[in-house]
């Protein structure tokens, strides 16, 4: 079996995610882009869901932070660090292989920061790196058959970056990326709550009230959920009770900045792969993409049908996978090495 001499692995590298995707497997692993490292001696302390339960807790000398910014590199070494423990816990007994790895960069990557990733990842122990652009894969991985000549478009919204892209014959038509998804919309009810409020919440509460109360658009019936934090004015401890209808009113800006996004690609579309796209529709994946009635605002403003694929959040995942096992056929087509 040639699979043990050189095990493949396809990572989708996120701000705030990485899942790791074994063929054969599915996908072995799901933990959060975060890592601890000790300001005394500059040493890494924990990575994934370790380090991520140290966030907002930990004592002045360890430092919880993300290496991915926007879905690109911003700290090389502990990028590196990061990717090592990942490929060595996703192979396991395999591990004495340098595996292929296939990696997912944002559409709007410069070839710089694409070195920067095949050169991290190859550091970390893989014989041959590839990255291909994430929208190309969330396409694979949603089913969609990008190889065919019909224009496909998809909205990739993860946790940095929104990837929009309009993909034929294998490549991408037109594309644009924007530096605003999920943990802008976090950002924004923080601010919003405090604003409003004057409660400090944290990161883990803001993400809590995106995914229990909300929407993309205003809703008749409205969730209500208790959110806990600390007065802004007395230093306390407090909690107050929000519907989504307030979520709605915080997130407008950062939902108009990512429909705009798309309006800007589905303006550069040539008139015939419009057509496909009115047929079609649009394709959102992404962990962002689960927000409620996302679909519903992407139709009102666009007048374009839109769905969110099934197994949204790891459509990119599983595209790495299935670009894997077609290796041959998509080393041509889009995978830049080195």
């Amino acid at each position: 079996m040639s699979f043990s001499f050189s095990p493949k692995l396809g990572i989708d590298l996120g701000t705030t995610t990485v899942l790791v995707f074994l063929p054969g497997k599915g996908i072995v692993l799901h933990e959060p882009s975060v890592v601890a490292v000790s300001t005394r001696d500059n040493r890494i302390l924990a990575i994934g869901n370790d380090a991520k339960e140290m966030i907002g807790r930990t004592p002045d000398e360890i430092i919880a932070y993300r290496p991915m910014k926007d879905g690109v590199i911003a700290d090389y070494r502990v990028t590196e660090a990061m990717l090592r423990y990942y490929i060595r816990k996703a192979l396991g007994k395999w591990n004495h292989f340098r595996p292929e790895v296939m990696i997912s960069v944002p559409a709007g990557v410069t070839s710089t920061e694409r070195r920067a990733v095949v050169e991290a990842a190859t550091k970390a122990g893989a014989r041959e790196a590839y990255v291909i652009k994430e929208p190309i894969l969330a396409a694979i991985g949603a089913g969609i058959p990008i190889h065919e000549a019909r224009g496909h478009m998809i909205v990739d919204i993860g946790g940095g970056t929104t990837d929009v892209a309009v993909i034929s014959l294998g490549g991408i038509v037109a594309s644009t990326s924007v530096k605003c998804a999920g943990n802008r919309i976090d950002r924004a009810i923080i601010d919003h709550i405090r604003k409003t409020f004057n409660l400090s919440i944290g990161d883990k509460m803001a993400e809590e009230v995106k995914i229990t109360i909300g929407s993309a658009c205003p809703m008749d019936d409205e969730l209500f959920m208790t959110v806990k934090g600390r007065d802004h004015l007395s230093g306390l401890p407090r909690s107050i009770e929000i519907g989504t209808n307030e979520v709605v009113r915080a997130i407008g800006k950062e939902l108009r900045m990512i429909v705009q996004a798309i309006k800007d690609v589905l303006q550069e579309t040539p008139p015939e792969l419009s057509a496909d796209i009115i047929d079609n529709g649009i394709i959102m994946t992404g962990g962002s993409s689960l927000l409620r009635n996302f679909p519903d605002l992407i139709f009102r403003r666009t007048g374009v049908k839109a769905r969110v694929a099934k197994d949204a959040p790891y459509c990119v995942a599983k595209g790495t996978g299935e670009a894997l096992k077609h290796l041959d056929t998509y080393k041509k087509a889009i995978i830049t090495k080195r």
